[in-house]
Formats: structure tokens, sequence, C-alpha cells
């Protein structure tokens, strides 16, 4: 591989940046914030590619198979991020999306940015994770170049997985390995290969597009509502109680009791009241239409 960071877009030095460190304050948020509201627009212009990377994972995830991010330094921990916030705010298990960081857990705190350079180290790391073909892997590299998340890919690609990748320059060497390569083109960084700038930037909403649609598309969401949110505290109960009274236009006692009848399960409280059914009914409907709600209560109304 040809390691000539002068020619990747992540590397070049930014004219607009140039005098940026004898700038006040404000000068130097203002060519940050100018610089970001570039990330938007270079996202606007992948979404048909973004488009075919989500309904391939959801085609893996619908019959059961996983989602596994895999990257390294900013990458890698962008990838933890988003896999360990789809629990609570989806309700999946916390094995559904997973987020490798090259150099293990330890990474996410302390930089082992020389990890990224092992292919093995990428294989183990797969295979620990009991990787098989149902799965998706998705390798992230703001240069494209970082050979753990080759690596990765490579290794899933021989189990025949579906594979996608996300990098932020042209014709990016990752790009080579994916099934479903992304490439959001941002520009240079206010600061000369900070890619934890606007690539990191690009690669997190990128990310929380492809989960939180995926999500939607596997019944996660009705309306505009995370309605598999877990009450696992006080605010998500909160939070529960509130989207139930907004959907089923009832007072907060009713949703605080419907809740607690439901198991503090937010779908089938809500089912439960907008069918009138016992929750033994809704749960029983809840699982027929894989827990797609819309489609529950759209169904039983029909047959009614």
């Amino acid at each position: 591989m040809n390691l000539e960071l002068s020619k990747l877009v992540t590397e070049q030095r930014n004219q607009n940046s140039m005098n940026i460190d004898s700038l006040g304050t404000l000068g130097m948020l203002q060519i940050m914030n100018a610089e970001d509201k570039k990330v938007a627009e270079g996202i606007e212009n992948i979404l048909p590619t973004i488009e075919l990377a989500v309904d391939a994972i959801y085609s893996k995830m619908i019959n059961g198979g996983r989602l596994i991010y895999m990257g390294a330094g900013t990458s890698g921990r962008l990838g933890v991020l988003d896999a360990s916030e789809c629990p609570p705010t989806f309700g999946v298990e916390s094995n559904v999306i997973l987020g490798l960081i090259a150099g293990g857990v330890e990474a996410l705190l302390l930089a082992k940015e020389g990890a990224e350079d092992s292919k093995e180290l990428a294989i183990q790391d797969l295979i620990n994770s009991n990787l098989t073909k149902d799965d998706v892997v998705c390798g992230l590299a703001a240069s494209g170049l970082t050979k753990y998340s080759i690596g990765g890919l490579e290794y899933a690609n021989s189990l025949g997985c579906e594979t996608v990748s996300i990098c932020c320059v042209n014709n990016g060497e990752i790009s080579k390995y994916a099934k479903f390569p992304i490439e959001a083109i941002v520009g240079p960084e206010a600061l000369t290969g900070s890619t934890r700038l606007k690539a990191g930037s690009a690669q997190k909403m990128i990310l929380n597009m492809i989960s939180t649609t995926v999500m939607i598309k596997l019944g996660k969401v009705y309306q505009n509502l995370m309605v598999d949110v877990k009450p696992s505290n006080d605010k998500l109960k909160e939070r529960a109680k509130g989207i139930i009274q907004q959907i089923t236009e009832c007072s907060y006692e009713e949703a605080t009791l419907t809740l607690q009848e439901s198991k503090y399960n937010v779908k089938i409280a809500i089912m439960m009241r907008i069918l009138n059914e016992t929750q033994d009914k809704a749960q029983e409907l809840l699982t027929k239409f894989n827990g797609n709600v819309s489609l529950a209560i759209k169904t039983y109304k029909e047959d009614i």
C-alpha cells in the first residue's frame, strides 16, 4: 500500500485556515464553524450511496444478522459510540450492533495508534466476535488507509458477509474491499491532518444515519417516536410515559398505569391503549408482526 499521505484530501492544508494560529478566539471558532458547514453538504451528495448500504444492512439484520463497526483512533471510537447508544435508544440487545476498535477497550481512552497497522488483530477481533456470513462488517477509516479496518473487511469478505466502508477521501484504499463503499468528501481540515474534526463529524453523522434508519425499518420507531426505548432509569421512564401520552392522547396517570401493566414495554403499552386489548394479546400481535407497531395496529383494525 502506497502511503503518499500528501495526496489525500484529509492531509492537505486548508487555505481558509492558514492564519488560524494568529486569530483571536472568535476568529478561530468562526473558521472551524465555516468548515463544519461543509460536512452536511458533503454527505448530501452521497445519500444514494448510503441508501444502498442501509438496505444491505437491513436485509441482514431483519433475518437475525448483526452490524459490526471496525476502526482505529477517532474512527474506531465513533463506531463504538454509535454501537453503544443503540441498546438504550432502540431496545436492541448489546450484541446486535458491535463496535470494535484497534487496541481494544483501553484504546477508547488512551491512544494506541500503532494497533491500526495490524490486519491480524482485526481478524482475531472478528473471530472473537463469532462473525458469520449473516453479519455485516463496516470498516471505518478517515484516510481510507487503516490496515485494521481493511483486514477486517478482507476477512469478512472471505466468509461471504456484506461489507461497508466509510472514508473521507476519493478512491480510498479501503473502498476496494467493501461491497458498499461510502466516501464522504468534506475537504481539508482546519488543522492539517486532524481528522477528528470534519472527517470525524462526517463519520459520526453517517453512522447516526445508518443505525437510525435501519432501526426505523426494523420497527423500532412509531411515527417519529422511539417506542422501543428501554425505561431503565427515571429519565427514560418519564420519556416512555410521555411517548405513550403523545401517541394515545391519554393522561399522565393512565400512561403510568399502562406502562406498569405492560411490564415497562412501551410498544405493548401503546397497543394496549389504542386497541383496548390485554397485555397478552398486545404481545401476541407484536410478536406476529416482528415488533412493528404500525403494521400490527393497521392489520388488527382492518381485520375487525
